[in-house]
């Protein structure tokens, strides 16, 4: 499929060259002598090269170890570009060439500086494949200048290499003083950051701290244990001593102080002797004796004393007590053992509760470890963070300072431009030059002329644009003659070649015609079919005429018609008188049969008659469609001549009436938008269009050859040739 592709393109190619290539090749010719003319009077140029080669890393850079960076040939696009290309472009850069421009002191013609624009036009920069060298080239007619140029451009770019590297050593280095500071203090403030939060906190070593607060909140939960238990047991031991003395701590407390106490014995003594007189007296004497009365007024005074020293003693929040003041000894122990038992569990109680709180505190210090060392681990990253970046920057310096004062260029010449002793141009570049602008500016007419052409060239456009079905190609008379435009015609033009020359291809191709048409409709016979064409000169008499020819041939009964009452031509081309014809016929002046003359075996003529002023309303009128009736009705084949159809719309109305139109197309003559507007016309008219006819078409217009273009061959083998031919170009 590609391959037929490629020869059809070809074949379209060598079409347009066989119609252009008299232009063509005097385009040709006078560029060819005119570029030779102008080579001759040009001075001979002479060429100087030189070579400069580049490392991908400077040495001095890669001893040292400082500075491998700078000036490093890297591409910025990875696999997409070649840094030595970019290399050439610096070479090529306008601050390089105005300062060798300065230091030759070039000139133009004129006497002026030389511009940037005018030196570039001779000077070449290319890599050399495969390698990292540069190849500068540069192009003058004096030998001497062109090596001085390359030479002094080659410098320039090394003292700009150099230079330049050395600016980003510098570059580098005062940015990196300004950040010395800077970075110094962010390390300080960082550093006095950690240092505020352990102060704060009261860190030293976070995991230590952790490691002993768990230790010891174990051995503070052993000694709570241990109290706890303590505890336990002396509240045991004291419940026993207060369910014996029937008292609590705080009676036992008070009973012993009082027991205890001189004042309260020494008057608890006196109340006793009183309270025993006073019974001695109480059973002799009544209760209103006056010595009752002394005694216990004695014995109340003595006890409020007692009652005084006690308050003293047990203090005024004093417990209740019996009032048996007087205890035994073991009482006394047993008080004496509650107490201690008591001051005891007191002092166990409180030391708990000590070694819980310290617990707790522990416990609290232990959940807030996380965090803290969470926090310091963060301000140890900074402090981290900041004096690595102040150490490299330290470290940076110190290497940009270094680098600032090494040679940093990454390039050499290897090869400085010699003096050229022989020009570059020769005779064969000359012939070479002036032949291949020929060949361009020929190229350029070729385009030129085919893009103005608007006119349809080959059969092949012709099927493109009007997307019809090829029903036949009509060779041109003479193959060597090629159908002119205009006003003028070919030899092609009313000529009754099945009739005179049966046996000539242009015979056989409208006997193809004949068979395509037989094979266009298989259902419906085509009976009566219209001939036109999109504008004049196409010879679509001559078609219809012929193709008559070819079908009264089969022994069919055929009318011919000339329904073109514009500009008739059929009656020239049959020698016969135009009166009566198609026009008296429909206006009534004369009747159809005398109009129609036969002129040769199955085959009558019915010419156009007198031109009518308005022949649209003839061809449009009931009468008309009447003829048409009865032309059907009484012979096998009705072929209607009718007018192009940019002319007139008669076709289109005689369209309507018959059983399809058939355009024919002529080459050379009709262009593209007149077959546009033919095809649009007949699309819209809503016409049953059977097909085209390619005619005068000559052999260099045809991409393929369509048929045989031969003087004389066998009639009868050439008949079913047609017709498998035809076969296969209506399917």
């Amino acid at each position: 499929m590609e391959s037929q592709e490629s020869i059809l393109r070809f074949d379209k190619y060598w079409l347009i060259l066989q119609r252009r290539w008299v232009p063509a090749l005097g385009i040709f010719f006078t560029v060819f002598f005119i570029s030779l003319f102008a080579a001759s009077l040009k001075k001979p140029s002479y060429v100087a090269e030189g070579k400069l080669l580049f490392q991908r890393i400077n040495t001095t850079s890669s001893l040292t170890g400082v500075g491998t960076e700078i000036g490093k040939l890297e591409p910025v696009v990875q696999d997409k570009s070649n840094p030595l290309n970019t290399e050439a472009e610096v070479l090529l850069s306008i601050p390089v060439l105005e300062n060798t421009i300065d230091r030759l002191k070039l000139k133009d013609s004129k006497g002026a500086p030389l511009k940037p624009k005018e030196f570039l036009k001779g000077l070449t920069v290319n890599d050399i494949q495969k390698t990292d060298v540069l190849k500068v080239s540069y192009k003058d007619t004096n030998p001497e200048s062109s090596a001085q140029v390359v030479n002094t451009l080659m410098a320039v770019y090394l003292e700009n290499n150099v230079s330049s590297n050395r600016a980003q050593a510098v570059a580098a280095r005062k940015f990196i003083e300004k950040q010395v500071p800077q970075a110094e203090l962010v390390v300080r403030q960082a550093e006095a950051e950690l240092a505020r939060f352990k102060e704060k906190n009261k860190v030293i070593a976070l995991q230590e701290e952790a490691n002993k607060a768990i230790e010891v909140i174990g051995e503070l939960q052993k000694q709570i244990s241990a109290d706890q238990s303590q505890i336990a047991d002396v509240k045991a031991q004291s419940q026993a001593i207060r369910a014996q003395l029937s008292m609590n701590s705080q009676q036992a407390v008070a009973m012993t102080s009082l027991s205890q106490s001189a004042g309260v014995q020494d008057i608890l003594k006196e109340v006793q002797q009183l309270e025993s007189q006073l019974a001695a007296r109480r059973s002799i004497l009544q209760d209103t004796h006056p010595e009752i009365i002394s005694l216990e007024s004695k014995l109340e005074a003595l006890k409020g004393i007692l009652q005084q020293r006690v308050g003293k003693v047990v203090g005024p929040r004093q417990p209740e007590v019996n009032n048996n003041l007087q205890v035994g000894e073991l009482q006394q122990q047993l008080t004496a053992e509650l107490v201690r038992l008591e001051s005891s569990r007191l002092g166990l109680t409180s030391k708990v509760t000590a070694l819980s709180n310290l617990q707790a505190a522990y416990r609290q210090r232990l959940n807030t470890l996380p965090r803290l060392e969470e926090q310091q681990r963060q301000l140890e990253r900074k402090v981290q963070a900041a004096q690595s970046t102040y150490s490299l920057l330290l470290q940076k310096l110190q290497e940009s300072r270094i680098a600032e004062n090494q040679n940093l260029g990454n390039a050499r010449i290897i090869s400085k431009a010699q003096v050229p002793e022989e020009p570059i141009s020769s005779p064969t570049v000359s012939y070479l030059s002036a032949g291949l602008l020929g060949i361009l500016a020929s190229l350029a007419t070729i385009y030129l002329l085919e893009a103005r052409d608007k006119s349809i060239k080959t059969v092949d456009e012709a099927k493109q644009l009007l997307g019809l079905t090829l029903l036949g190609v009509i060779p041109s008379l003479n193959k060597s003659k090629k159908t002119t435009c205009g006003n003028q015609e070919s030899e092609l033009t009313h000529r009754l070649f099945v009739r005179d020359t049966p046996r000539s291809p242009i015979s056989e191709s409208f006997r193809m015609l004949r068979a395509n048409l037989k094979f266009t409709s298989a259902d419906k016979e085509l009976k009566v079919i219209v001939v036109t064409s999109s504008v004049p000169k196409e010879g679509k008499s001559t078609v219809a005429a012929n193709l008559a020819i070819a079908m009264a041939q089969r022994e069919r009964r055929v009318l011919l018609v000339d329904g073109d009452l514009h500009r008739p031509v059929q009656h020239h081309i049959w020698d016969l008188p135009n009166t009566p014809g198609l026009s008296n016929v429909i206006v009534g002046q004369a009747e159809i049969w005398s109009a129609i003359v036969q002129v040769m075996d199955n085959l009558d003529v019915l010419t156009s008659g007198v031109v009518p002023p308005s022949p649209a309303s003839l061809l449009d009128s009931k009468r008309m469609a009447g003829l048409m009736e009865n032309f059907a009705a009484n012979y096998d084949s009705v072929i209607i001549d009718a007018p192009s159809l940019t002319v007139a719309a008669d076709a289109a109305t005689l369209g309507q009436m018959a059983d399809g139109v058939l355009l024919v197309v002529r080459p050379g003559v009709v262009d593209s938008v007149n077959a546009a507007f033919a095809k649009e016309l007949l699309e819209k008219s809503g016409q049953n269009v059977l097909g085209q006819v390619a005619n005068a078409v000559l052999p260099q217009n045809l991409s393929l050859s369509y048929y045989y273009f031969t003087e004389e061959y066998n009639t009868q083998e050439q008949e079913s040739d047609i017709i498998n031919e035809s076969a296969k170009s209506v399917k």
